[in-house]
């Protein structure tokens, strides 16, 4: 069932800690290439009041489970746009979610065109949904209850002491694709969703303790007869932000700190992007990686069994 009423009443969780926290993990930093070591576009936001989800791309309910928390947890899932590699595991999560005990609706926040998609996916599935729900015989189905809000630019919520923005970034030919910005307790992290060089995105991230942007490694995307032509190399690079330039925006942003993901392509020469980047933003850059957390209050990154102040 998809209920078409705008979202009320988020934030209601009491804070726990004393420190507020905001904690990122990079879920997937890859993109439509396969690559077992990264997986689809997505980002988990834990703050004292609230999870959330950014982006559901491939494999994203294995990471989720590897990063120790759950589809059933989440306080809200925002899509930055409606990409196949951005979207192509909701329906995964919604089941899992049921799997798990969830036991309130699933809530989706997405830009113009997210209510058809969630329709169109759930009444894809409705008969084996309506088989499993029969013979299951689990105790509640309200987990497969999704409560959509469709949103644009300017749009903004309260989770509590948590303040989430969206910002239109520019995904062209993609007609709507926006940007978050998640703020608490003097805290800033802005996300770029997929975006080519963005002033209204730099605008949004002024200041920001943290920007996770994407990244289009432009060196090692070159012509491969019959996988892809000069042709489509220069169409994917015109709607995604190049390495050359994603030092400059964070520069132009004056962010604190800036991390990278969505990479395309997934295999790259690290430390040669990450020379090309530092020659325009003199802070610390984050190569991101699946199941990399950041702690945006701390300033500290894990990733596997290491853990880094920056």
């Amino acid at each position: 069932m998809v209920l078409r009423r705008p979202l009320a009443g988020l934030g209601s969780r009491q804070q726990t800690t004393e420190r507020r926290a905001m904690h990122l993990t990079l879920l997937g930093t890859g993109c439509p290439q396969v690559d077992p070591d990264r997986f689809g576009p997505a980002a988990l936001v834990r703050t004292d009041d609230a999870a959330l989800l950014i982006d559901v791309g491939s494999g994203v309910t294995q990471r989720l489970a590897s990063a120790g928390t759950k589809g059933a947890a989440l306080d809200l899932v925002l899509l930055t746009h409606l990409h196949s590699d951005h979207v192509i595991d909701l329906y995964q999560l919604i089941v899992s979610s049921w799997h798990q005990g969830r036991e309130r609706p699933q809530r989706i926040v997405g830009p113009p065109g997210t209510r058809a998609f969630v329709d169109a996916t759930m009444a894809l599935w409705r008969e084996e949904r309506e088989l499993r729900i029969a013979h299951e015989r689990r105790p509640s189905t309200i987990a497969l209850t999704v409560e959509v809000e469709e949103i644009e630019d300017g749009w903004s919520t309260n989770l509590g002491t948590t303040t989430l923005r969206a910002v239109q970034v520019d995904h062209q030919p993609i007609p709507y694709a926006l940007g978050f910005i998640v703020e608490q307790a003097g805290r800033k992290l802005a996300i770029s969703g997929d975006t080519r060089y963005c002033p209204a995105l730099i605008e949004a991230a002024r200041g920001a303790d943290l920007l996770l942007h994407e990244c289009f490694v432009h060196a090692e995307m070159q012509p491969v007869p019959g996988v892809r032509s000069a042709e489509t190399v220069a169409a994917v690079a015109g709607y995604h932000t190049l390495s050359s330039e994603v030092g400059k925006v964070a520069a132009e942003a004056g962010v604190s700190a800036l991390a990278l993901t969505h990479f395309v392509p997934t295999r790259f020469d690290k430390y040669a992007l990450l020379a090309e980047v530092r020659a325009d933003f003199a802070g610390p850059i984050l190569v991101g990686e699946d199941l990399m957390t950041i702690d945006v209050a701390a300033r500290s990154v894990r990733y596997r069994d290491g853990v880094i102040g920056y």
